[in-house]
């Protein structure tokens, strides 16, 4: 029995309805895994693209081979902090990305270059610009190349007036090479450890590599102290190595340490116990060479 609370006009219409239906005749349900042939299908979403990316050096049509590593950010705008979306260390690497901007960047070592990208479909290739060189230093006492492992490079940016004024990278070694933008550099050559150094002025230009040899007038010593000459010499001796001036260069200890010293006068102080001696030498370049302190001179 139909409820008193239902309106009459609800219930009349309802009551109409499932007499029709009880007087329709019967047909077959719908498939349930086939969509209604009106029905609205969804669209399919955008497809994405395959992007080749390639790099050249400013003036040279001919592409980067090698040294590059691609990264691919999206572009958020100023809504944040754009992420990585891909990241290739291939000469062209060929990217798949779905629709979207992106922001390209192509660095060369210490060089790069950055272009903005807008992916719609289909196949897109992009090529940047890089203005960019390299750097391959090396050091030679006149002309006896220096052992790569004893000698090391700092190369610096000039700021004004200030040739060192900043660094982009200490500790290079010898043969190396580095990648740098074009423009002028000021290297500093460091042989052994203490004041054999060398300067030199040195110019980048995009497409190249800059090498240069930065020649030391210096002399490897090795210290001794001994009771007479060409004897044995004592173990656990502190040495000093100073200037006529008296400015220390360098401190060691051993029977018979090494320093690499500029070309020049010293002085040497050596401690054994509670006995100083001292003893007075001269550096000639490419003289590498013994320098025995006596311990009965005092």
């Amino acid at each position: 029995m139909m409820s008193s609370a239902l309106p009459l006009a609800l219930a009349a219409l309802l009551l109409s309805g499932s007499a029709a239906i009880a007087q329709a005749p019967a047909t077959p349900a719908p498939d349930a895994a086939q969509p209604a042939p009106d029905a609205a299908q969804p669209p399919a979403p955008p497809e994405g693209a395959v992007v080749s990316l390639s790099a050249v050096f400013a003036g040279d049509p001919k592409p980067i081979r090698s040294g590059l590593v691609w990264r691919v950010f999206d572009d958020k705008g100023d809504a944040g902090q754009p992420a990585v979306v891909a990241r290739s260390t291939e000469a062209a690497p060929n990217l798949s990305l779905p629709p979207g901007a992106y922001i390209v960047h192509a660095a060369y070592g210490f060089a790069g270059a950055t272009k903005r990208l807008t992916v719609q479909g289909g196949a897109v290739a992009e090529r940047l610009t890089i203005s960019a060189g390299a750097l391959k230093l090396s050091g030679a006492i006149g002309d006896a190349p220096i052992t790569p492992n004893r000698v090391s490079f700092s190369v610096f940016v000039p700021v004004g007036n200030n040739v060192e004024g900043r660094l982009i990278r200490g500790n290079v070694k010898a043969g190396e090479i580095m990648r740098l933008p074009e423009g002028m550099y000021h290297v500093v050559s460091t042989y052994g450890e203490s004041n054999a150094i060398m300067r030199a002025d040195l110019k980048v230009d995009t497409g190249r590599v800059t090498e240069a040899t930065l020649n030391h007038r210096a002399a490897t010593l090795t210290l001794k102290l001994v009771a007479a000459a060409g004897g044995e010499s004592f173990a656990g001796t502190a040495f000093s190595v100073l200037t006529p001036g008296g400015d220390v260069i360098r401190e060691v200890i051993g029977a018979f340490p090494s320093v690499t010293l500029a070309e020049g006068d010293y002085v040497v102080i050596a401690r054994q116990g509670a006995q100083v001696y001292t003893r007075e030498f001269h550096v000639d370049s490419g003289f590498d060479r013994d320098v025995e302190v006596l311990a009965a001179s005092k």
